[in-house]
């Protein structure tokens, strides 16, 4: 079973066999977690302390390999995934039909449909979500499908106002499904290369909200993003800005002063409102959406973007969130006595004087324990 995206790097994660993990399971009742990720993902995600944090509540992450049949591994109680390709996702459609008792996170097709910014946002537009905690949409776009030349006239025709944010159509987490630009003029438009959507750019006082939805967990944090553009800069101004020039997204801005105007998160009613409904019309449980919030008007929020298993774990709250968020079985023992069976288990692999970071049968002493990675 090799798919895209494979880490063919030596000495990669090590597997458990599969009686080592049916040993595990009915004997300790740890709860498996079968995962299958690129090399970057796993470094990325799979940090000691989300390791560490999943021990203590009795959860082990195990790599899939995917040299064998994925239907010959585990068992599994959940498989986290995020690979591409049309071969992985039947496999895991297949798998899906033959172990229904195990939690795939998430469904292949379901995915998919995050994969297109047209359909993107489409479930949130439809929301049309409004109480008495505020507003929830999404910005005025625009999909062109081809030629460049016929964007400023179509801008036109759709009513859409300057400056327009261009992101490209398929965001399929590849470096050039990020390459946004924000474009001041309508000749300029013509410099864009489609296929791409272009979105009415909404002044939001250079701050931007993630919010990362588990299950029903849910973490905020605030990301500084794109300045307001005035009508003085819009007339001042002329040609595309590729993002990298113009912003500093990934920069985190919970602990900057700020206007608190700009910085008060959404309410937390609005917001669990808006993750109950797009959990049951994305089907998806492991996701994250942009917010902003439009400048001078605090009740009034707009979904810019939403990622399937967002990519790098960098608030230790967020790292909880993944953990506590999970849909394990209530079926673990106490936390202590799980620590204490891990700890007999490892002390009798070390007095068996086996090889270095190995245990019988393929475990890998790192997945057991959260030893040295």
């Amino acid at each position: 079973m090799r798919l895209n995206d494979e880490n063919d790097e030596e000495g990669g994660p090590k597997t458990m066999s599969h009686c080592s993990i049916g040993h595990l399971q009915q004997e300790k009742s740890f709860v498996i977690v079968g995962y299958a990720l690129t090399s970057k993902k796993v470094e990325s995600f799979l940090k000691p302390k989300l390791e560490g944090l999943a021990r203590n509540k009795g959860i082990l992450f195990v790599a899939i390999d995917q040299n064998r049949p994925l239907s010959d591994q585990g068992p599994f109680d959940i498989v986290l995934h995020k690979l591409t390709g049309k071969e992985w996702r039947q496999i895991l459609e297949e798998y899906r039909r033959t172990h229904p008792e195990v939690t795939v996170l998430d469904p292949p097709d379901a995915i998919q449909h995050l994969h297109n910014r047209q359909s993107m946002l489409q479930c949130v537009a439809d929301m049309n979500l409004s109480d008495t905690y505020g507003k929830v949409g999404v910005p005025r776009q625009l999909v062109i499908k081809r030629d460049s030349s016929s964007i400023p006239d179509a801008v036109t025709k759709a009513g859409l106002i300057l400056p327009l944010v261009a992101k490209p159509l398929v965001a399929d987490g590849s470096a050039k499904s990020h390459e946004l630009s924000l474009a001041y003029d309508e000749y300029s438009l013509q410099k864009l290369e489609p296929p791409l959507v272009l979105q009415e750019f909404v002044n939001h006082g250079g701050v931007l909200f993630k919010v990362y939805i588990v299950g029903e967990a849910i973490k905020v944090v605030r990301r500084f993003s794109l300045p307001d553009v005035t009508k003085r800069e819009l007339s001042k101004n002329a040609g595309v800005f590729r993002f990298p020039r113009v912003s500093c997204a990934a920069a985190s801005a919970d602990d900057a002063d700020l206007d608190p105007s700009v910085a008060e998160l959404p309410p937390r009613p609005l917001l669990e409102r808006l993750a109950k409904e797009l959990r049951r019309r994305l089907g998806l449980r492991l996701f994250n959406l942009d917010i902003i919030r439009e400048h001078g008007r605090r009740d009034h929020f707009y979904v810019i973007d939403i990622n399937y298993f967002p990519g790098k774990v960098r608030e230790n709250a967020w790292v909880r969130t993944y953990i506590y968020g999970l849909p394990v079985k209530p079926r673990a023992k106490p936390i202590q006595e799980k620590i204490g069976i891990v700890s007999k288990l490892l002390e009798t692999l070390k007095n068996r004087n086996v090889k270095k970071g190995m245990a019988p049968n393929g475990v890998s002493e790192s997945l057991i324990m959260n030893g040295k990675h």
